[in-house]
């Protein structure tokens, strides 16, 4: 996720289990364009022991081809092509998920990729742009592209985070395309996890959001697979994961401010806060204008005994789905 899922966030969540594979936030790709030096450092950095996939975005074919180039100059294990962001912004100049709008487009982009693309080349999807009836068509346009995986995020992009999954479409791409397919979205917890599995039959799992509140999921995932006893996190183990995330997040802001630092860790805070003593966190720490009261909010709510949540209480923008998924 853009700005969030970062290399201060890598820092945090490789020690707690950490997925597989990480996917770096995407290079912005466009005539004009570089490779961001802060992207380039989680992968010149990375501190996880685990391959790194270079996610892009953009819609120049050519471009696109120079950059995946450039980024083959650091070690990475593959480039991802990003077809999923709703942004109004990134939609706006056509990319992201408004490529969903244009399949001779993406099969453009794909044709221009593969030839230099040395490790995977695989594309980040929604089931459509305003309706989950345009996967018919877009799963017979996967079907014929040279690509080594799919991952699908269940929503159309006009659905952003806001609906249930169409889980029954991220099935049908499972069953009948010649690659890996893996699931992403509403992944909160182990149950919502396994009923992502169980109800699409997937390759894999891209957990987002769901890292972010719950940076133990990957491992909790892998226990539960295996039938070994699932870590349960304490109120102190989320204290831990704070106050590391709080100066990691100090590490990476290149010119250093009080105010910049506090501001970029709501950013998370809005996802882990929720919810905890029915909202009373997540409101005290909106309201926070300093490193001191950062610190003494999260002991006033974290230094106790008790074990978090599993999942969220309640439903709503930045969770939604997961209660059905993990029926």
């Amino acid at each position: 996720m853009q700005d969030v899922t970062n290399l201060a966030f890598w820092h945090c969540v490789a020690p707690r289990g950490g997925p597989d594979i990480y996917v770096t936030e995407y290079f912005r790709v466009h005539p004009e364009s570089h490779l961001e030096r802060f992207i380039l450092d989680s992968i010149e950095q990375n501190p996880t022991g685990k391959p790194v996939i270079a996610q892009m975005i953009g819609n120049d074919a050519e471009r696109l081809a120079l950059t995946a180039r450039q980024l083959h100059d650091y070690d990475i294990f593959g480039i991802d092509m990003n077809l999923g962001c709703p942004a109004p912004s990134v939609c706006g100049k056509e990319c992201g998920g408004a490529l969903l709008k244009n399949s001779n487009r993406i099969r453009e982009i794909v044709n221009a990729l593969r030839p230099v693309v040395k490790g995977t080349l695989t594309l980040k999807t929604r089931v459509g742009y305003e309706s989950p009836d345009e996967f018919d068509r877009l799963l017979d346009l996967f079907a014929t592209l040279p690509i080594d995986g799919l991952s699908i995020h269940g929503r159309t992009v006009q659905e952003k985070y806001q609906s249930l999954v169409h889980t029954e479409k991220i099935a049908e791409a499972a069953a009948n395309l010649p690659y890996p397919v893996y699931a992403n979205g509403s992944m909160v917890s182990v149950a919502s996890a396994l009923g992502m599995l169980r109800k699409t039959d997937v390759s894999g799992l891209m957990i987002g959001r769901g890292a972010i509140r719950n940076p133990w999921i990957f491992q909790q995932v892998r226990q539960a697979l295996s039938h070994e006893p699932v870590f349960e996190p304490q109120r102190r183990d989320l204290l831990d994961y704070v106050q590391q995330l709080f100066d990691e997040v100090g590490k990476t802001i290149p010119r250093y401010s009080e105010k910049g630092h506090v501001q970029r860790i709501k950013r998370f805070m809005n996802y882990i806060a929720i919810d905890i003593d029915d909202g009373a966190f997540l409101h005290d720490i909106r309201r926070i204008k300093s490193a001191n009261a950062f610190d003494q909010v999260c002991y006033r709510y974290l230094d106790q005994d008790g074990t978090v949540a599993p999942e969220p209480e309640t439903e709503g923008k930045l969770f939604c789905g997961f209660k059905e998924l993990a029926t």
